[in-house]
Order: structure tokens, then C-alpha cells, then sequence
């Protein structure tokens, strides 16, 4: 009877495994193996080995795969956005599809802001796609050492429900900011008009646009309380500039003298790249109560109308005073009343 006895002190049993490795990872059976059984050594490989090492590669893998499809993301948005068009143009045109007038030259103001345009709208999308990445990798993390998940993605369901009853307006900034770059309203360095704020675009996100005013304000305005969008300074811009000369002026000779002038600074060299046509001469604006006031136009490069405008005002009245051409002030009579008489 003694030799049939089995000793199973020294046997590996499964329900030995479970108890001492419950998550049956490979490491901490390994260690369970090795050290003949021992339950405190498979324990502390499972705690400070196994669960470290499975977190740290969660983490890692977020990583990784936020990279991916941030560059992903990047690299579609640049195809769908800045895709050269001429080569379908022409197929088009050799297959006899009506495409007069299409089959130009890329713009390099156009190619520029398109890069812009889909450089703001992969920084957008893909910061949202790695703070979901990002989201459920720290909670796949989480359940790898060991935490319950189930309170904290119930808290996380309560929390969330809170949020879209109170943060209404976060989502409507999110929904119109992402509208306002897939429409190209407008894009970094572009000089916009936002109401009470005008200035030049720092940075766009989802929530918010972010405005430097000409005096360093910086404005911070949410894209949900943007009502109306003027930009100032997309693909091409006017200079607008208005001329008040006297009533008794020749204006034939006056437009003539306009024209030369205006074109003179034109053909400075610090703007002889940013004009893209010759100068007109609209002729007479309005007849206001001082004098008669002349509109010039000017295309150019956006955001170099202010300085061209600038520059045109000086000449013109270096020219009207050689030519003695009167650009007029206003006039006004004033009456002195004393001791009941009336002086003029």
C-alpha cells in the first residue's frame, strides 16, 4: 500500500498554475516553473514584471498607432486637397469633354494656400483622432495591471452625459470650426475681419481662433460666436485709394496726373512684386462738400495693400503741389457774438 501511495507534493497541478498566476501570463508561469512552485515568486513576476512590461506596451502601441494615423491622415488630406487637377483636365479634354479655360498653370498663391489648408485640417483631425487613440489605449493600460474597469467606464458614460448637456457649446465651436476648414474661410497668416475683432490668424483649432490685431491685441474668439467672416487678405487684395481735390480743378488734367503718379510708385522696386495689375483710375467717387474726391485701385499681393496705399498718398501730394494742384480742407465761417453785435 505504501509504494502505491502517489506523492503529488512535487506535482505541477493546472489548479496550482491559477492560483498563483490567475491571468495566466507566460512570464509569471515561467517563474512558477523554475522555482519549483513557489507562489510569492510567480506573484511578484506577475505584479513587477508581467503587468509593467503589458502596460508599458499598450502605451507604446498607442503611440505607434497615433503616429500612423496622424501621418496617415496627413498624407490624404494633402492628396484630396492639393491634388494637381491639370493632368484630369487634359484627360477630360482629349476624351472631348468641354474643359475651356481649365487647362491653365497652378497658381502659386493657390498651391500655397492649399498647402496651408490641408496642413491646418490634418493638425485638426489628427488631434482628435489620437485623443480617442490615446483614450482607449490609458484604458486598455489600466485593465492590464490589474484595475476594474467597469466603475470607470460607467463614471466615464455618467461623465460624458454630464458634458454634453453642459458643454453645448464646446461641441457647436467644434462643429463650426471643423466646417470652417474643410470650407477654407480662412488660414494662418490670412488678415481677417470678425466683428469686433481684426487681425492677422495665429492659430486654428476646433474650439477657437486665435487673432493678433495690428496694435498686438490677441484675440481668442470661439468658432461657434463667429456670425460672419471678411478675409482681407485671400489669394489677392485692393488697395482702395481716395483723392480730394478742389472743385475748380481740371479733372481731365488731374487724371492724368493721378495715373502718372500712382503708377510711379507702382514701378518701385519694393512693389513691382506685389502689384498684379496696372493701376486704374476709377474717376470721380463722390461730390462732397469740400472738394471732389477721385478713387485709384490697385491689385496686389494679399496684405500689401496698406503699405501700397500708404505710399501712394505720400507721392500724390509731393505731385499735386509741384503741379499746384489743391487738395482741399474743409472751410468754415465763424461767427463772433459781442455785447449784441454780430461780427463776422
Amino acid at each position: 500500500m505504501v509504494e502505491g501511495v502517489i506523492n503529488v507534493s512535487n506535482v505541477l497541478l493546472p489548479a496550482d498554475v491559477d492560483a498563483a498566476c490567475p491571468d495566466g501570463s507566460a512570464i509569471c508561469t515561467w517563474v512558477y516553473d523554475i522555482s519549483g512552485g513557489s507562489d510569492r515568486l510567480a506573484q511578484f513576476a506577475e505584479w513587477f514584471l508581467d503587468r509593467p512590461i503589458r502596460f508599458l506596451a499598450v502605451i507604446l502601441g498607442a503611440w505607434l498607432l497615433s503616429k500612423i494615423i496622424r501621418r496617415s491622415i496627413r498624407k490624404i488630406v494633402t492628396h484630396i486637397v492639393t491634388a494637381d487637377r491639370s493632368s484630369t483636365f487634359q484627360r477630360l479634354d482629349r476624351l472631348g469633354v468641354p474643359v475651356t479655360g481649365l487647362i491653365e498653370s497652378e497658381d502659386p498663391l493657390i498651391a500655397e494656400r492649399r498647402q496651408a489648408r490641408a496642413l491646418s485640417i490634418s493638425n485638426v483631425l489628427g488631434s482628435a483622432v489620437s485623443v480617442a487613440v490615446w483614450s482607449i489605449g490609458f484604458t486598455t493600460a489600466l485593465g492590464t495591471i490589474g484595475i476594474n474597469l467597469g466603475p470607470l467606464i460607467a463614471g466615464a458614460g455618467i461623465a460624458g452625459v454630464a458634458l454634453g448637456f453642459g458643454a453645448q457649446s464646446l461641441v457647436q465651436d467644434c462643429i463650426a470650426g471643423l466646417f470652417m476648414l474643410l470650407e477654407d474661410q480662412y488660414g494662418i497668416g490670412d488678415v481677417i475681419d470678425l466683428g469686433e475683432a481684426v487681425g492677422v490668424v495665429e492659430e486654428v483649432t476646433l474650439r477657437t481662433t486665435v487673432l493678433r490685431s495690428l496694435n498686438g491685441t490677441v484675440w481668442h474668439v470661439p468658432n461657434g460666436q463667429v456670425s460672419r467672416v471678411g478675409n482681407l487678405s485671400q489669394l489677392w487684395s485692393v488697395a482702395v485709394i481716395d483723392i480730394d481735390v478742389a472743385y475748380d480743378s481740371d479733372l481731365a488734367e488731374v487724371r492724368s496726373i493721378l495715373q502718372e503718379a500712382v503708377s510711379e510708385v507702382c514701378a518701385r522696386e519694393e512693389f513691382t512684386e506685389s502689384v498684379l495689375e496696372p493701376p486704374t483710375v476709377l474717376g470721380v467717387e463722390s461730390l462732397g462738400a469740400d472738394g471732389i474726391t477721385l478713387r485709384v485701385t490697385i491689385k496686389v499681393d494679399p496684405g500689401d495693400q496698406w503699405s501700397i496705399q500708404r505710399a501712394v498718398r505720400e507721392h500724390v501730394k509731393v505731385v499735386f503741389d509741384r503741379h499746384n494742384i489743391e487738395i482741399p480742407f474743409p472751410q468754415r465761417t465763424v461767427w463772433v457774438r459781442n455785447e449784441g453785435d454780430v461780427t463776422e
